[in-house]
Formats: C-alpha cells, structure tokens, sequence
C-alpha cells in the first residue's frame, strides 16, 4: 500500500430538503472528514440509514454536496467555502436557512469539470439488477463507458476491451449478447464489476456489493474484489454491514452513526480495542459460530429508536441511546480527535 494519501474528505456535509419543511431537511451526512491513502481499503460499517451510501455517492458526487471540501489525488474537485444550505427546491423557492433567510448551495466544479474524475473514480452499486439498463446488452452495458471516455480507436479494439473484462470477472466471452434478466444474482454483478472497470480507474465505491447476493456467492466476489485489487493497484471506500467481511478486506474501518463518523482505526485495533459505545455494540453483535463462546459472551442491546435525520439531537447523536451518557453529551458535539495512533474517535466518556 502507497503512503500517498489519494482521497481526503473534509467537513463534509448531505442534506435533502424536504419541500414545505423549515430548516435543513434530511441531515443524511455531518461533518464527516476522513483520508484515504492509494492502495488501501476503508471499510464503513453502521447500520442501516445512517449515511453509509449517501457518503459514498457524495464522495462521488452523485449526489451535490452541502458543504465540506473533496480532494482527490492533490485536486479540489468540490470545495463549498464554508456552510451552506441546500438549493431551492424543485419548485424554485428557496428553503430558509435557521435564521429565516432563503440561502442557496453553490458549487465550485460543474458537471464538465468532473468528466476526467469520473474516469479515475468508480462505483459498483448494491442493487445488481436494478443498475443494469434491462433494454442494453452486457456488451453495451460495458461498452457504453468505453464510448464515452473513447478508450476505443475501432469497434475490433472495443469488442476486444469488452471480451477481456468479461473473463476478468470470471464470465464467458458470449455473454456479451446477453441480457441482464438472463444472469443470476451474482453473474449480474460480475457484470457491476466489469462496468466499472471498463474506464480504468484508481477509486471504486463499493455499495454493499455482497448484500445482495447469496452467502455461497459472497466470498467470490469479495476475492475476486481482492485479486484485482493486487493486480491493478486500486484503491476502496468498502461499504457493508457485515462487520466480518468489513474486517477481513479492509485496511482500516469507519464507523458511522446517524450521518457522522463516531470511530475510525486499523482493522485490528478497532476489533480488538473498540474505544466508542456505538462500536463496542455493532462488533458485540457478530455471530460466533462456537455455540459454548457464543453463551459465555456479552452483548450489548441498545435501548430506543433511532432518531429522525431530520431532527437530530443535539451535542453527541448517539447520547440519546448510550448506556454511558452525561450531561455534557446532549449539550456539545464531541471532537473528532485522536487518541492512539491513527485511532480517532468522538466521544466526550473518552476525555
């Protein structure tokens, strides 16, 4: 793994207006700022509705921005200036920030500006099969990338580029004329894969790319995720909610609660030295497979639902289902700091 951090996010914010709504909307991702160094995996763990995607699409700017700043290799590719709320809604009419005055989102990069980024930067979404155009032929799927980024001189060389990511991924060259509906499962997406191949990149986000897929299927894809990582020198943003696979592909894991990232380490020492409360509950969660070390374990049932995106509480978002709560939890939001090497978490019980 290079040193060379490839991708660095700073104070970035999502929010999704709600139309007829005061305020921000949904607050799908708070002040989230992580690096991601060439070469390596970041997992991101947390249950669902908590940001995981939204992140990740933000990072990919799928989704615009709120706020924050997005460098990738040295580049600014998204850098708000400062906080600000959302663009108006569908209807034209400015949202009202806190103070009652309508303010509108701008961005520094529009969408010509992000082509040679959209290159370098992949995804493989969670859905198979609903992110495969039905009408289109794998061929055309693959080979519609291809086209655009014209990484093709001849049909002869695009049909040759669309054969070899095929048996990259482990599928038959004539599958090329097929569509979708006529893959299972996890043939759809080897075809996920293939795509996001196609144009050659350094960064792919991977959704949840096994959640979909039966268990049996799981652990090829996720080799097949390794093997290419080795020979291409890619670099991952992991998504999932496995906390077991999470620990066996990732480099370091994230874990976010309610749209904010509440730890971040090494693989290892999060598994064996969990520092926040929320963390300490997922990995108490994880199926031992030794029924006799399963009794003997502990685990760690929170109380409560999870609050609303849209009304978040105020200081720590998890002190409203913490066992460890105190006061200062409900009144300031806890620094997103280090406390081991490379270990950062944001809990005030820690200080």
């Amino acid at each position: 793994m290079d040193e060379r951090v490839l991708l660095q996010v700073q104070n970035l914010r999502k929010y999704f207006p709600v139309k007829g709504v005061k305020g921000p909307g949904v607050q799908a991702v708070q002040d989230v700022s992580l690096e991601i160094k060439k070469g390596e995996t970041l997992g991101l763990v947390g249950e669902s509705g908590c940001g995981k995607t939204t992140l990740g699409r933000t990072i990919l700017r799928l989704y615009e921005p709120t706020a924050g700043r997005i460098i990738y290799d040295g580049k600014t590719i998204y850098d708000s200036g400062g906080f600000e709320l959302p663009a108006p809604d569908k209807d034209g009419k400015s949202l009202p920030g806190q103070d009652g005055k309508p303010q509108v989102h701008k961005s520094k990069k529009t969408a010509p500006d992000m082509l040679p980024f959209r290159r370098k930067m992949q995804i493989i979404f969670q859905d198979p099969s609903a992110s495969l155009d039905p009408r289109m032929t794998v061929g055309e799927i693959i080979g519609e990338a291809v086209d655009i980024h014209k990484l093709a001189s001849s049909k002869t060389e695009r049909t040759e580029i669309i054969k070899s990511l095929l048996s990259s991924v482990g599928l038959n060259t004539e599958h090329a004329n097929r569509f979708p509906h006529e893959f299972s499962g996890g043939q759809q997406q080897r075809v996920g894969v293939a795509r996001a191949l196609a144009v050659k990149p350094e960064f792919i986000v991977c959704d949840e790319p096994i959640s979909a897929l039966d268990v049996s299927i799981q652990s090829q894809i996720v080799n097949m995720l390794e093997d290419m990582q080795n020979a291409l020198g890619l670099t991952y943003l992991f998504i999932a909610h496995d906390l077991s696979v999470v620990r066996h592909i990732s480099n370091r894991i994230g874990v976010m609660y309610l749209g904010s990232l509440v730890e971040l380490a090494e693989s290892y020492e999060l598994n064996k030295h969990p520092l926040h409360p929320y963390t300490k509950t997922l990995l108490s969660a994880i199926p031992v497979p030794d029924p006799e070390k399963s009794r003997a374990r502990s685990r760690i049932v929170l109380e409560g639902d999870i609050p609303s995106p849209m009304n978040p509480p105020a200081g720590c978002r998890f002190h409203t289902r913490c066992p460890y709560a105190k006061p200062i939890c409900s009144e300031q939001t806890p620094e997103f700091k280090e406390y081991n090497k490379g270990h950062r978490a944001a809990c005030h019980i820690l200080n």
